[in-house]
């Protein structure tokens, strides 16, 4: 009967020491679930902030693509404009020599247009 007791005495012991590890398990779990989690949060806001920085950087480019566009086209307009003007006379001299042939050119290029909207 003595070595059964010592036996039971010997299980209770290891239990409670089973008991101590599980607890201290416990709150070292507590502990590092804590330290993730400001780790976590730390990420999320570095995350955060490099996002904010690259559309930041993104709208930036956007602006300055638009002003470059709108300047391209512009220019484009300018040339246009310059071209129509210097050849404008010139296609106002042809109309009058060859009015004929001018009026069918501008009636199939009408028809030309015509059939490829209906088609739409």
């Amino acid at each position: 009967m003595a070595a059964k007791k010592k036996q039971n005495g010997n299980i209770e012991a290891r239990i409670a020491a089973l008991k101590a590890d599980i607890q201290a398990l416990q709150g070292d779990m507590k502990g590092l679930y804590g330290d993730v989690s400001e780790i976590a949060s730390e990420r999320a806001a570095l995350a955060m902030r490099s996002a904010e920085e690259i559309a930041d950087r993104a709208v930036a480019l956007a602006e300055e693509a638009a002003v470059q566009a709108k300047a391209t086209a512009l220019e484009y307009k300018e040339e246009a404009e310059d071209w129509a003007d210097e050849n404008a006379e010139e296609l106002r001299d042809r109309v009058r020599a060859q009015p004929i042939q001018s009026l069918l050119i501008a009636g199939g290029i009408g028809a030309f247009l015509g059939a490829i909207f209906l088609r739409r």
